[in-house]
């Protein structure tokens, strides 16, 4: 389940591990840095191996180690607006047992809405830079050290919001008397007329957005090293030790809203700027034993994780209408009076001006033991039985130290937390290339506190049971696979989030103090929550040189409902809301093609890739009951590859690619909220983006 990351108190539900490191943030994360060895999908809970916060499953991403051998790769492409990418990975000989491998890579694309406003960013653009260098050293015979550190900075802009339509409620719409909104008839519900520079979308993506804002580079910095010992105690026996130092430092630049989400009033200010401050620095060490005895394979392990946060955030307006309407200027990068005490009258969008909203700070710990083993009986080799569990104690402690610019007490965050989770499967090879299961385990997502609450309001952990039954079949010699996977996961304390920022630049006809505050509550659902889904995925290589992949996946998910806690929300505090669970559709399909060819002398290939993804609709706010659109998005590519460049073994490989191959376009977030003060807004998917790469592996 997604949440904000920026967030100093809060726990992601899907754990992200690079070389087995737990990323407490995943701000910055690129994947092409840490030249993949394989990437693993862990669905369900994961709670046995991986611990917290892996209740809806892990990915985990094993990165390639030094070789001692020189070799490598180094790629570079080019696309569509103005995007170029580069990737060098590099081993080097090895020398007195030690072995290093380097790389780096480059990331680069331009918006694809274009902000009109001269020296602005638009939006859905992109700059990343990273490096890493690991080495292996292996002094003696069973002992391997590895060895890494990872720098990487990602400037970026966020997608677009775009108001799809006004006044869908079809209220009376209101003029004004200088500022003062005046309802026809002497009523008091109306609407604010539309902004006169405001284009209405609809269901397309703007190219171009109607109006110039301000919009500066968000600043993701990330760092880590990480030390991995292993050590063969004997052929059957391997000790492990895991120690990772990481950090994330994150400037956020927001102003995707433009005018869009904003009330229009002559002279008023407008244009939210969504600021935000993250420093976060996290340690961890995991020690490990693994081994194998008759019949039964094992791990034992202890883990310990330390965090530290803190965030600070503003959100100045830095535009505002002409007294027409018809025109509009940047304001508010200084406050008016900069040697005045800064309010929310006088507040800037530079750093050394900001009207402070929010400051809060958490300080995080975990500590577990964890085992697993799977026995197959002497004599019953078709049978597998694995079983495990994990205990762990986790706490955390913070407080919200600034709201309003001015100092705050009394929200303070004590969280302690300690449960077992278990695992359970039982595997039966019933005929050769066929595999039957059942499988129960348990996980959980930490609890803590919303920092975006004006309280800093404590929530417990949620927890899921699953039970889960499925077959992993291969037939027809390994020509067709087919897997096939159903379960039930019952969801307890459910995390759910209620959104409100209010958008009423003014109330009774004056100044609303509290317009574009930001307020987000957490609450735990009483009850269980029920999910239900299948999945299943099949490939066919019906041909040499010819592989299909289809998959189908559906998820039912049942939320009890529970009442509105945001009290700044009066006309909706206390009502009883349905909830539900975001961007997860309920039917799922994806479809692959891929073919292989020799082309030429030598080794050389043609290669073709095509897939196809469909997602029905989903919600994109929990308290929310809209759902965005449908999605089917197809991309492919075409490649020649392996083409011999010398006689020592130097290949090269060139390719042209497509993402979103027919330019779809649908609404992926998508909110209503608004629809009694100006209307709906969304985002949309990125157009369609191709391009040329090429590599050359030696």
């Amino acid at each position: 389940m997604p949440f904000d990351q920026n967030q100093t108190a809060r726990e992601p539900g899907v754990g992200v591990y690079i070389d087995g490191v737990y990323l407490g943030r995943s701000q910055g994360l690129n994947a092409a840095l840490f030249d993949v060895q394989r990437i693993e999908v862990l669905r369900g809970p994961q709670g046995t191996l991986f611990g917290r916060n892996t209740e809806g499953g892990a990915l985990s991403i094993v990165t390639k180690a030094p070789t001692g051998e020189f070799g490598g790769r180094v790629s570079a492409g080019v696309g569509n607006y103005g995007s170029y990418n580069g990737e060098v990975h590099l081993d080097l000989p090895a020398f007195a047992n030690f072995a290093i491998k380097v790389d780096g890579v480059i990331q680069h694309q331009d918006a694809t809405t274009k902000n009109p406003a001269s020296g602005q960013y638009g939006w859905n653009y992109y700059n990343r830079v990273g490096g890493r260098i690991a080495g292996r050293w292996t002094p003696v015979e069973g002992l391997t050290v590895d060895l890494s550190y990872d720098r990487a900075r990602d400037q970026n802009t966020p997608f677009y919001s775009q108001l799809i339509n006004y006044n869908p409620n079809g209220l009376p719409v209101g003029t004004y008397s200088g500022t003062t909104l005046v309802c026809p008839g002497g009523g008091s519900n109306c609407i604010a007329p539309l902004a006169p520079l405001v284009q209405v979308s609809g269901n397309h993506r703007m190219d171009v957005a109607d109006m110039g804002v301000i919009q500066q580079l968000s600043t993701d910095d990330t760092h880590g090293y990480t030390a991995a010992i292993k050590y063969k105690l004997s052929p059957e026996i391997e000790l492990r030790s895991i120690s990772a130092w990481r950090g994330v430092e994150t400037h956020q630049w927001d102003g995707s809203a433009g005018a869009h989400r904003s009330q229009f009033v002559p002279n008023g200010e407008f244009g939210r700027y969504s600021l935000s401050e993250l420093f976060q620095t996290q340690f961890s060490q995991e020690f490990q034993i693994v081994g194998t005895l008759p019949h039964l394979d094992f791990v034992l392990g202890a883990y310990y994780f330390n965090e530290h946060a803190r965030e600070v955030a503003a959100t100045p307006n830095p535009l505002k209408w002409n007294a027409d309407g018809t025109g509009y200027t940047f304001i508010n990068q200084v406050a008016p009076n900069p040697t005045a005490a800064i309010g929310s009258s006088n507040q800037g969008w530079d750093r050394n001006y900001w009207y402070v909203q929010r400051d809060s700070y958490a300080v995080g710990k975990s500590y577990a033991v964890f085992g697993q083993a799977t026995y197959t009986p002497a004599g019953i080799e078709t049978l597998h039985l694995t079983a495990g569990g994990r205990y762990t104690h986790e706490t955390r402690n913070g407080a919200l130290t600034v709201v309003n610019n001015a100092p705050f007490a009394g929200a303070v965050l004590d969280y302690s937390n300690s449960r077992f989770d278990p695992m359970v499967t039982l595997a039966w090879d019933a005929a050769p290339g066929i595999n039957l299961y059942a499988k129960y385990s348990t996980g959980f997502r930490a609890g803590g506190a919303n920092s975006r609450s004006s309280t800093f309001r404590k929530f417990d952990p949620e927890s899921v049971k699953s039970y889960e039954i499925g077959a992993k079949t291969d037939f027809l010699d390994h020509r067709v696979r087919l897997n096939v996977a159903a379960y039930i996961m019952d969801r307890t304390n459910t995390q759910i989030d209620f959104d409100f920022v209010d958008t009423r630049a003014t109330v009774g006809g004056v100044a609303n103090p509290y317009y574009n505050k930001h307020t987000e509550e957490t609450v735990n659902v009483a009850g269980t929550s029920r999910i239900k889904g299948v999945e299943v995925e099949l490939t066919v290589r019906p041909v040499t040189g010819l592989t299909l992949g289809a998959s189908y996946a559906y998820t039912d998910v049942r939320i009890p409902p529970v009442a509105n806690p945001i009290v700044e929300s009066p006309a909706t505090y206390g009502v009883i809301t349905q909830v539900y669970t975001v961007f997860t559709p309920k039917h799922a399909v994806s479809g692959s093609l891929d073919f292989e060819t020799p082309v030429g002398r030598g080794d050389s290939r043609l290669r073709l890739h095509l897939d196809a993804n469909y997602a029905g609709p989903q919600y994109s706010f929990q308290a929310e009951s809209v759902q965005t659109e449908a999605s089917f998005i197809v991309n492919g590519s075409l490649a020649l590859a392996d083409i011999p460049l010398n006689s020592s073994g130097v290949k090269g490989t060139i390719s042209v690619w497509a993402r979103n191959l027919f330019n779809e376009d649908h609404i992926y977030r998508r909110s209503d909220a608004n629809n009694a003060i100006l209307g709906s807004y969304a985002n949309f998917n990125p157009p369609r983006t191709f391009g040329l790469q090429g590599t050359v592996n030696f």
